[in-house]
């Protein structure tokens, strides 16, 4: 079988394809004949040696894959072989096969193809939890939406629409049509000076009570004066510092050790609170990633969970897609396609 490998930190040029033997299931567990992966900004993250807890090179990143059972180990019913399923992936899907637990495998929505049913893992639980989870985010209340354009942030969309709550999102102009259409109620251009303000003046200066931000220490200090009243800050990314090499890294640091605190006395005076969430560090919690991502799948069936595939690549064009990204020229999701007749 093929898969991408990252032998080396640096650029997309260190991604590369290699042939390595298709493995076998353990007891408990099944193999998936890959059919998409989802391409997330962590997996770039990760090439680039930024993103803590990352595996050892070498590696093949990937956390999210829709496919085809096609092999399964002992004490798993056979009945799985042939299903469609999706699976939230522990590393690895950036492959034409993956092994993995059984009990992490979920069955693939027939409404949806391979490609949107690869966006929906990730960046739709993601969603789930900065808004319900711990956002609390109710449809009476305002969240602002950072990146709104990305593959969480068009998720943030479907799930803040689905609660009733109202939206604002920032984002590049040429995407505000596009998120305007996908129900986003205003849209706000963060590369324009005093857009801070407008987001004030759309809130009747009331603030959000949410605030979901995947940029970085500076814009979490932002994010933070634009909280009403027991408003919430959510992070779950660091994009803003995402510079290849060892300048990146030096810069992570520096940022990291020079970044403003949240006080706790000063949180307990404004009535604020802030969280982290970082999906990866939850791969124990099985029951719970699947309960999530169940209510995400009954959303698909009720028709307020519309994953949006912005562009396909093949797999042997990984690095193309992780270019693609990093050029901010994706509104939503990226995907690898596996087309199960090539050789």
């Amino acid at each position: 079988m093929k898969q991408v490998i990252i032998a080396r930190h640096g650029d997309a040029s260190r991604m590369s394809v290699r042939d390595v033997a298709s493995p076998e299931p353990a007891p408990g567990q099944l193999r998936i004949a890959v059919r998409a992966a989802g391409v997330n900004f962590a997996d770039i993250l990760i090439r680039r040696g930024l993103y803590p807890g990352a595996p050892r090179l070498p590696c093949v990143v990937g956390h999210e894959v829709s496919g085809v059972v096609d092999a399964v180990g002992e004490n798993v019913d056979p009945i799985w072989v042939g299903r469609e399923v999706l699976a939230l992936t522990d590393y690895g899907g950036y492959s034409e096969h993956h092994i993995i637990d059984a009990h992490r495998v979920l069955p693939k929505p027939d409404g949806l193809s391979h490609e949107q049913a690869a966006a929906l893992p990730l960046n739709y639980v993601t969603a789930w939890i900065l808004l319900v989870v711990m956002g609390s985010l109710r449809g009476d209340q305002t969240v602002l939406i950072h990146n709104a354009g990305g593959g969480v942030g068009l998720a943030a969309i479907d799930v803040a629409r689905h609660l009733g709550a109202r939206t604002i999102g920032t984002a590049s102009p040429g995407k505000h049509p596009f998120l305007l259409s996908r129900g986003l109620e205003h849209a706000v251009d963060y590369r324009r000076g005093g857009w801070q303000a407008e987001v004030s003046e759309v809130t009747r200066g009331r603030g959000v009570d949410l605030v979901l931000d995947p940029l970085g220490p500076a814009s979490w200090q932002e994010s933070l004066k634009l909280l009403g009243p027991a408003g919430r800050l959510g992070m779950f990314g660091i994009s803003q510092l995402a510079v290849p090499g060892l300048r990146g890294k030096l810069r992570l640091a520096a940022a990291m050790l020079t970044a403003r605190r949240f006080h706790p006395a000063k949180l307990i005076r404004g009535n604020r609170g802030v969280f982290g969430c970082n999906i990866h560090q939850m791969y124990d919690a099985r029951i719970r990633l699947n309960t999530w991502l169940g209510q995400i799948l009954r959303g698909v069936g009720e028709g307020w969970v519309r994953p949006h595939v912005d562009r396909s690549f093949d797999l042997a064009a990984a690095s193309d897609a992780h270019t693609y990204i990093e050029e901010r020229r994706n509104t939503g999701k990226v995907i690898l396609s596996i087309d199960p007749r090539d050789p």
